[in-house]
C-alpha cells in the first residue's frame, strides 16, 4: 500500500476547500458558496490529519515533509 502525505486547503469548519480561491483565500466566484480558505492541513493517507492546521501553506509544507520522512524511516527499519 502506498502512503501519501498532502497539504490540503480547508475552510474554517475544517472541511476541504476544493474551490478556486484568490491568494487571500477568498473565493474567486462569490456565487460558489465557498466561505473561503482559512487554513491548511497536513493529511496522511494512513494517519489522517497530522498535527494542528496551519494558517500559512509555507508552514504546512515542512510538517508534511517531516511526516513523510518518518514513514521512510519506519520502512527502512523493517
Amino acid at each position: 500500500m502506498r502512503i501519501t502525505v498532502q497539504v490540503e486547503p480547508r475552510h474554517a469548519d475544517n472541511s476541504a476547500c476544493e474551490h478556486l480561491v484568490k491568494p487571500s483565500g477568498k473565493p474567486r466566484d462569490p456565487a460558489s458558496g465557498c466561505p473561503g480558505r482559512t487554513q491548511f492541513a497536513v493529511v496522511c493517507s494512513e494517519h489522517g490529519d497530522v498535527d494542528q492546521p496551519h494558517h500559512v501553506k509555507q508552514t504546512a509544507e515542512p510538517a508534511a515533509t517531516e511526516h513523510r520522512q518518518e514513514h521512510r524511516a519506519a520502512l527502512a527499519a523493517r
